[in-house]
């Protein structure tokens, strides 16, 4: 079984084939998924959507392209909306500096309620990193020295070798998308070959980034398989193995999710 750590199941890209995008998701040997929050006032939708289908669990946050939109978002709602049984994650939250929606200073405010969130719940923070490898350091240190470690994971990996690797140093996953298959990613592919076994996870981030057999198309949970494919190559083991591994850390990290028969 493959899990499709990060999708966006609530995007109006699936509203019209969401019992079948889930099906064709199992043929494929995906067995569960995390629906990814962007924005915290749609909770109630992505919550809906984890409680309609028995293998999809949520996440709750404000992705850092929204941090303008959502700036009263408080640490203590955070963790209140977590307590829904479905939801496994806090975020995504992080820091985007590739676009300009919000400052800097709006999106290191929202990351750090974010963190404290993740650091009271337990639950893994899933951190969007774009541009900001420095900052994104940065303030994974200081909030590790100043309130001590909390649970994460890089989403959607496409940053520098350093970022990878003071996230693990300091605990954290990095999960990779359908980014590590493009020809051109072999900095990337690089960089997953040197993160420790225990700590590999694979997405989609769909309906973005469709791995190459698919590019071009809108991406789904199903097409994890061709990440998963490119991951075994590239760290030298069979596809089982990277499906097992990759799903075991899955569940280590989301530490609240439960297994679906």
């Amino acid at each position: 079984m493959l899990i499709d750590t990060h999708c966006h199941l609530d995007f109006p890209d699936f509203d019209a084939e969401r019992d079948e995008l889930i099906a064709r998701a199992r043929a494929a040997g995906v067995g569960q998924m995390i629906t990814i929050s962007t924005l915290v006032h749609r909770f109630e939708r992505i919550k809906a959507i984890a409680e309609t289908y028995e293998q999809v669990f949520c996440s709750v946050g404000t992705h850092p392209n929204h941090a303008h939109e959502e700036p009263d978002i408080q640490t203590d709602e955070l963790v209140a909306l977590s307590e829904h049984p479905k939801c496994v994650a806090i975020g995504e939250a992080g820091l985007d500096y590739f676009y300009d929606y919000a400052t800097p200073e709006q999106q290191a405010t929202g990351l750090r309620r974010h963190i404290a969130a993740a650091r009271i719940t337990g639950l893994p923070l899933v951190i969007h990193s774009r541009a900001a490898d420095d900052d994104m350091a940065a303030i994974l240190k200081d909030e590790t020295e100043r309130g001590g470690a909390f649970p994460f994971l890089l989403h959607c990996f496409s940053s520098g070798a350093e970022l990878a690797r003071v996230g693990v140093e300091l605990g954290g996953y990095v999960s990779f998308s359908g980014i590590l298959t493009f020809p051109k990613s072999q900095d990337i592919r690089d960089i997953a070959a040197s993160v420790p076994r225990d700590r590999l996870l694979v997405e989609t981030d769909a309906p973005y980034l469709a791995p190459k057999t698919w590019r071009g198309k809108r991406n789904e949970p199903s097409y994890v398989v061709n990440t998963a494919e490119v991951l075994a190559q590239t760290i030298g083991v069979s596809v089982e193995a990277v499906s097992e591994l990759t799903t075991e850390n899955a569940f280590r990290c989301f530490s609240k999710m439960t297994r679906v028969a």
